[in-house]
């Protein structure tokens, strides 16, 4: 961390400009306090955490924070229903939303209702390719949505015209890598001799439980054949901890069910960059891991056993020359990045960031005349009843409004009638359709097939199966 993002968290000048950055689970903490950091010195910063279900234990607060300008004792845990009282007493001229989508969608309309309301941010942790165009719905009440590769901002900005959405979009260097890939630190890694081979593990994928002891195995037998190694399963939660996107197979209880797992194979959790920095190779099926790992020189292999599709939201990869079987990772094969695919994907140059410019654009803007509010013009039936639904589904027992309540019990069997009724018009259709009733039989299997998975949390006072009737259909693997 450099003294200027120091001072930009802790700057005392009344006159800097005032960033609030809001946030939820640890991987949207993580970027938010990344991104702050990069801002220069006439800018402060506040970070606030949304009481939630998925809001960081204290140790993972802390790995979430790790290289950033921010220490665990300036963060606050705020409900809800106690923002205002952050606004107004720090009166920001901007406000970072480092919230899944959904949760922007909750808090967007909160502000913009603000009398001269503060320039709205929101973005993206990691990878968001394919561009599914319910992202950008659920950030259509804010000013910017910053981007990180020129891809994105290609895909996005079509994704926005299509949908008659004009939104801002602002291209940032993945602020993980911002630091990772000077050359000090090749240098030191270099010198260090690391050996781990790391496997970063994600939530969503794979999501079977026997591809993941698939993987699992694989990595027994890398370690068996390199006992000089450690083969390291870096996971985000243990112990029961939230993240991001629910996880149904625990690694850590799934290395108890392997015959005789070798000692070198372990599961640990930590700062990504502090594994990275013992890391002689880095292996994944899709996570941003893999960029930290390019950033620093290390070489890359994407398992691709499961398929390279959305699902397993490794698409963006393809051209990039890392993808490899888990026979390539028994065999220790892994691989660098193409050099033509680095610059349209997370490795333009820095000169080619404009974020910045465009926040500091609206902020001038703001001074010389309020912003208007931006309206919301997707997802409006249902008024206030819907609202209370969706804030309720976000926050789960910490929504401490009556009206939530209702609406949860209410909506939840009225969604799931109305998506049982959208699904059987598919099918339908699908029966007309050159086929008949092959073709309905194929629709029928694929659609329990590819049902995308809520990014919501779950509420803790719901059945399993209402939750299960309040899926939403957001793109398989999509980001939110």
């Amino acid at each position: 961390m450099t003294d200027a993002a120091a001072r930009a968290v802790h700057s005392p000048d009344p006159q800097a400009r005032r960033l609030l950055i809001v946030a939820d689970s640890d991987s949207y903490v993580k970027w938010g306090a990344a991104l702050a950091s990069t801002l220069p010195a006439e800018w402060t910063a506040q970070l606030v955490v949304i009481a939630s279900p998925v809001q960081p234990s204290a140790r993972q607060l802390a790995d979430a924070l790790a290289g950033t300008a921010f220490t665990t004792d300036v963060v606050r845990v705020r409900h809800l229903d106690e923002l205002e009282a952050e606004l107004d007493d720090l009166d920001p001229h901007a406000v970072l939303l480092s919230l899944r989508g959904p949760f922007v969608r909750v808090v967007a309309p909160r502000l913009n209702a603000r009398r001269n309301r503060p320039v709205l941010v929101s973005g993206f942790p990691g990878l968001t390719i394919p561009a599914v165009p319910k992202a950008v719905i659920y950030r259509e009440q804010t000013d910017l949505i910053v981007l990180h590769s020129r891809r994105e901002v290609r895909d996005f900005d079509a994704n926005a015209w299509a949908l008659g959405i004009d939104r801002m979009f602002g291209l940032a260097t993945l602020p993980f890598l911002a630091s990772g890939a000077s050359a000090g630190d090749r240098a030191d890694a270099a010198a260090s001799a690391p050996t781990d081979v790391v496997f970063a593990a994600q939530a969503k994928v794979p999501a079977e439980r026997a591809d993941r002891l698939r993987l699992l195995g694989a990595l027994a037998e890398l370690a068996r054949r390199r006992p000089d190694r450690r083969v390291v399963v870096k996971v985000r939660a243990r112990d029961g901890e939230a993240q991001t996107h629910a996880e149904e197979h625990d690694y850590a209880d799934l290395l108890a069910e392997l015959d005789e797992a070798p000692r070198n194979l372990v599961v640990a959790n930590g700062p990504m960059a502090a594994h990275l920095g013992r890391a002689g190779a880095l292996v994944t099926v899709s996570s941003t891991a893999a960029l930290e790992a390019i950033a620093l020189g290390l070489p890359v292999l994407l398992v691709d056993d499961f398929g390279v599709t959305p699902a397993m939201i490794n698409t963006v990869f393809e051209g990039a020359g890392l993808f490899g079987s888990t026979a390539d990772l028994v065999g220790g094969r892994f691989r660098h990045a193409e050099p033509s695919w680095l610059a349209d994907n997370y490795f333009h140059e820095p000169a080619a960031d404009d974020w910045l410019r465009r926040l500091t654009s609206l902020v001038e803007a703001r001074e010389i005349i309020e912003l208007p509010a931006l309206e919301r013009r997707y997802d409006l039936s249902g008024g206030p009843l819907r609202a209370a639904f969706e804030r309720r589904r976000m926050l789960g027992a910490f929504d401490r409004t009556r009206t939530g309540a209702i609406a949860w019990a209410l909506g939840v069997p009225v969604r799931g009638v109305v998506r049982r009724v959208r699904r059987a018009r598919r099918l339908a259709r699908r029966w007309l359709e050159p086929g008949g009733a092959d073709g309905f039989v194929a629709a029928s299997t694929a659609a329990g097939a590819t049902a995308a998975v809520d990014p919501g949390p779950r509420d803790p006072r719901a059945s399993a199966a209402s939750v299960g009737s309040t899926v939403e259909p957001v793109g398989a693997g999509a980001p939110d």
